[in-house]
């Protein structure tokens, strides 16, 4: 039985409606997380919601969710970073765009906000990224105490 099968997962789907989009100059399609973080990009907020910048200023931390658009259907298991060398790891204890609901989420520095548009950096998500939703970052909300990562460390050669 798949996850969609279950009847205790029959939940009415759900509706989400971007707030704005993920705007890049340049093509994208190849680099990588870690190049698509080093480089800056902008979300373009909905004009109507340009009041609910208020309060983000350049240095502010915020965390980002956005829609996976160009990811197409997952593996349960994958290799992080897409390196067979890795051992496999559950899609759940990783940050792979390819998943059952392709959400991601970053936390990125805000270098510009102008009208209704925030220039950022930290932000992995690709040209024309749907945002889902933006957050004040919080140590107290999203960095209580120190965690141990279950997803493979940059540092790490031997995972």
């Amino acid at each position: 039985m798949n996850h969609t099968q279950n009847p205790k997962l029959r939940l009415q789907p759900i509706t989400l409606h971007p707030i704005g989009y993920v705007e890049r100059d340049g093509r994208d399609e190849e680099l990588s997380g870690d190049e698509l973080r080093a480089r800056p990009a902008r979300i373009v907020f909905d004009p109507a919601l340009t009041d609910g910048l208020l309060g983000l200023e350049p240095g502010s931390d915020v965390v980002v969710l956005f829609y996976c658009h160009r990811s197409t259907g997952y593996d349960l298991q994958v290799h992080p970073r897409g390196d067979p060398g890795r051992p496999l790891r559950g899609v759940f204890a990783v940050r792979s765009p390819r998943r059952p609901n392709p959400i991601g989420v970053t936390t990125v520095r805000v270098q510009r906000v102008e009208g209704h548009v925030l220039e950022v950096v930290g932000l992995d998500a690709l040209d024309g990224s749907p945002v889902l939703d933006v957050k004040g970052y919080s140590s107290f909300y999203d960095a209580p105490y120190s965690r141990r990562a279950c997803f493979i460390r940059r540092d790490d050669p031997q995972s």
